[in-house]
């Protein structure tokens, strides 16, 4: 197989980028092999998004299913989405309730089409409902005491995991157990915390670090392992994160690595292993601004990490990719970007480690017209760094990732 791969490889790096101005290879994505497949000779799942409303785009979901082998709810299996007031509150073992619906929906449809699902995510501090820290999940009264805190997040993190691998076995290959823990800046993480931990965002303290513990990050993957092990299942543990190929957080990354595998042990006195990978978010370009887009150093940032990453053990997913584009005449340059990112992917996965397992698009559609409303998405995702037009049309940028596997 390894050989297999070296081969392909050598053709790509004879191979020279695609032309400006190149045409397109087929008008409509059933033109075009199976992009996953193409991606699996190289040993890394390619991954889309989509949200609840985005089931009824039949072109959309079409997409996904013809060319994408891993797939991420955007917002539906996290913890603000499933966890349900009512029910926790009437739960006479006192331990918190989800409501499954919209997210079982979503999952029965990978199931269906034989996607892979990335569960997004377990813990995570931002928008979280701040009744789940309260005694009787009721906002009115005092926090509850730390140790029903953490009785409290092993039950949900067991319930979560069991539901889904239960009812739709192996269709949740891994899970993102915590989100976005590493603090950002001096100020918003202990200054002797090797692991910047984050303290507070955006003002807001973080709840799961006050009422559940120093240990939260740690806890919560003990909680997954432990579970994923009861269930027998082959269900792979990640961190997952922005800004992972900057020093930043690439350092308090690898420190808080070191910290989750040395959190328990084994009935022998040995260290278990709690963390299986890291996710490193993929938003490569500036935030709203054309500046610092389509930067090559940033591809070699992304390769320095992914090596280090794996040197610590871990397996390495690029998460919520979006290669940014904010100028629509940049079409050709953004496609030779994005051909160039995939060739150092492939490459990278022809050593001995082949340490990265999947390449997870968020950014899968144009988005040209500002939406006062969705700003946010505007800025992050960019508006023209898509792979598709708005009407899900290929553009240049998918056709030069499927000529850039196809090692042409």
């Amino acid at each position: 197989m390894k050989r297999m791969i070296a081969l392909l490889m050598t053709a790509v790096l004879c191979a020279g980028l695609m032309p400006a101005g190149a045409e397109l290879s087929g008008k409509e994505n059933t033109d075009y092999e199976s992009l996953c497949g193409l991606a699996a000779q190289y040993g890394f799942k390619l991954g889309g998004c989509f949200s609840f409303n985005q089931r009824a785009d039949k072109a959309y979901m079409d997409v996904m299913a013809r060319h994408f082998n891993s797939i991420t709810c955007t917002n539906e299996t996290k913890a603000y989405s499933l966890l349900d007031q009512r029910m926790s509150k009437a739960a006479e073992d006192g331990m918190p309730r989800m409501n499954f619906k919209n997210a079982d929906r979503m999952i029965e449809w990978a199931q269906a089409n034989g996607v892979s699902v990335r569960g997004h995510v377990l813990v995570w501090d931002a928008y979280m409902t701040t009744w789940f820290f309260h005694e009787g999940y009721d906002n009115n009264k005092p926090f509850a005491d730390t140790e029903t805190m953490r009785a409290r997040l092993k039950s949900y993190i067991e319930q979560v995991i069991t539901h889904f691998e239960t009812n739709y076995p192996g269709v949740i290959y891994c899970w993102d157990v915590v989100n976005e823990a590493i603090g950002d800046n001096i100020g918003e993480y202990r200054a002797d915390d090797e692991r910047h931990i984050r303290t507070v965002r955006s003002g807001a303290t973080n709840l799961f670090l006050d009422h559940v513990g120093d240990d939260y990050v740690e806890y919560s993957f003990l909680c997954a392992k432990d579970t994923v092990k009861a269930l027998g299942a082959d269900i792979k543990l990640f961190y997952n994160d922005y800004n992972m190929f900057s020093d930043g957080k690439l350092i308090p990354a690898l420190k808080l690595v070191k910290s989750i595998n040395s959190y328990a042990q084994n009935e022998e006195g040995k260290n278990r292993k709690l963390i299986d990978g890291i996710g490193m978010q993929g938003y490569i370009g500036g935030y709203g601004t054309q500046s610092g887009c389509l930067n090559d150093k940033d591809i070699d940032l992304v390769e320095r990490a992914i090596r280090l990453y794996a040197k610590a053990g871990m397996q390495v997913h690029i998460t919520e990719m979006a290669v940014r584009n904010y100028e629509k005449d940049r079409a050709a340059e953004h496609a030779a970007y994005y051909a160039k990112l995939f060739r150092m992917f492939m490459s990278i996965n022809t050593e001995e480690s082949a340490p990265l397992t999947a390449v997870c698009i968020w950014g899968i559609n144009d988005i040209p017209v500002r939406n006062a409303g969705n700003e946010y998405s505007w800025k992050l995702n960019s508006p023209f760094g898509g792979l598709l037009t708005e009407r899900n049309q290929i553009k240049t940028s998918f056709d030069s990732i499927y000529h850039a596997l196809k090692g042409e």
